[in-house]
């Protein structure tokens, strides 16, 4: 069976691990450090704060920004269920938009959601395809968005205006205007999970981009200590000589990442666009090349005059099939020995947020690409003979189906 997306476990991942492991320091320590100054000179951005899940950073950011019960924070529709999680568990409401053909949300499902509540934008680069930054960060410092904006707490006072707070799950190296994600607007959150093109097996970071009005180091200092249960000294600073002394300023969170996983994330960043990102982007030339020939296949966009995608999943979109088939012909590839996935079920779709009122139906767009869409596999050890594999067993179920 062709799996779906392993992650890359070489001898140099493997060395650079041990070689933690052996240094005696395993949690928070310096290659956490090394990895946040590597990851703001990757992106950038003004500053990094690496954290335990790229979940955790989105919640740090929505509580630190003050987002709580009555607010509401706009996302698309079509995402993985992280995204309005972490919203829900800061009391506030989730508001979805719908979305746009290649995936991203709507900024005019933004412009229509927006009330006197809202106070966060959560766009989404699904896929690893940037979303229309220039275009939302204009949106909320239109004057008449502005003048809704009902600001709850200093930060919010000192911002002036809507937060925009970048999903970018799997959009790290993605370029957007000669630009990388990390920088694109306010605060950007990447996710080093086990499946994402860049993995410390879990994981995230927080990039700093915020406006000239806030210090972003002093804020990446703050937020550090609101990743540790609010303690003003990690375990290495009070390891030091003399540094056993802390102090608790509040009741913060558990979000920290450990140098174990940074040793891998450093490896992976140092040959992430010469070595990664290229092979990515091969495997996915290789299927659009191989379907483009088929009229059943709508094939992904993933690189404009504007956009490069950081090619995290091939979207894959079978033309004129209902849902149902759609999932025949994924089961057929599976029978095939190939792993396929979708990207994603829509969060109305879910019982949680359907509980809640939210109805597929007011959602038509993310209803047709979820129900076309199938997932091929992308990793780096994919071999040309395992994409071979890949193609047939996806056009001869499609075959079978669309006769």
């Amino acid at each position: 069976m062709i799996p779906f997306s392993p992650p890359r476990m070489d001898q140099k991942i493997i060395d650079e691990v041990i070689a933690t492991l052996k240094s005696g320091w395993i949690t928070t320590g310096p290659k956490v450090k090394k990895f946040e100054s590597a990851l703001t000179n990757y992106g950038g951005h003004k500053d990094t704060l690496c954290v335990s899940s790229g979940s955790a950073g989105l919640e740090l950011m929505l509580r630190w920004f003050g987002v709580k019960e009555g607010d509401e924070v706009i996302l698309p529709a079509y995402t993985y269920t992280a995204t309005a999680n972490v919203v829900v568990h800061c009391g506030a409401r989730p508001v979805f938009a719908d979305i746009e053909d290649d995936f991203n949300i709507s900024v005019k499902g933004i412009e229509k959601a927006i009330t006197n509540r809202t106070k966060v934008i959560m766009p989404v680069d699904l896929g690893g395809f940037p979303c229309d930054y220039d275009e939302i960060n204009h949106l909320v410092n239109r004057k008449e968005i502005l003048e809704k904006f009902n600001p709850g707490s200093e930060e919010q006072k000192k911002l002036g205006r809507i937060l925009i707070l970048a999903d970018a799950a799997h959009s790290i190296g993605a370029v957007y205007k000669n630009k990388k994600t990390g920088c694109l607007t306010d605060i950007t959150v990447y996710s080093f999970h086990a499946v994402k093109n860049l993995t410390t097996a879990e994981g995230g970071a927080v990039c700093l981009n915020l406006p000239e009005q806030f210090n972003n180091s002093t804020i990446q200092q703050y937020l550090k200590v609101k990743s540790l249960h609010g303690q003003t000294k990690d375990a290495f600073s009070k390891a030091q000589i003399g540094g056993w002394r802390y102090d608790i300023i509040e009741p913060g969170y558990k979000f920290n990442m450990t140098d174990i996983q940074a040793s891998m994330g450093l490896v992976e960043l140092e040959r992430y666009d010469s070595d990664m990102l290229v092979r990515r982007k091969e495997i996915f030339d290789i299927y659009s090349k191989a379907f483009e020939r088929y009229n059943w296949a709508q094939i992904p966009v993933y690189e404009t005059q504007f956009k490069k995608s950081s090619f995290h999943a091939y979207l894959l979109r079978i033309k004129a099939v209902s849902e149902e088939e759609r999932d025949i012909i994924i089961q057929k590839i599976y029978e095939r020995g190939v792993s396929v996935n979708v990207h994603f079920i829509p969060l109305p779709m879910m019982t949680y947020y359907k509980s809640l009122g939210y109805k597929m139906e007011d959602f038509p767009q993310t209803y047709n690409n979820y129900s076309h869409e199938i997932s091929l596999p992308v990793y780096y050890d994919l071999s040309d003979d395992n994409l071979n594999q890949v193609i047939d067993a996806v056009v001869r179920s499609v075959g079978e189906v669309k006769r």
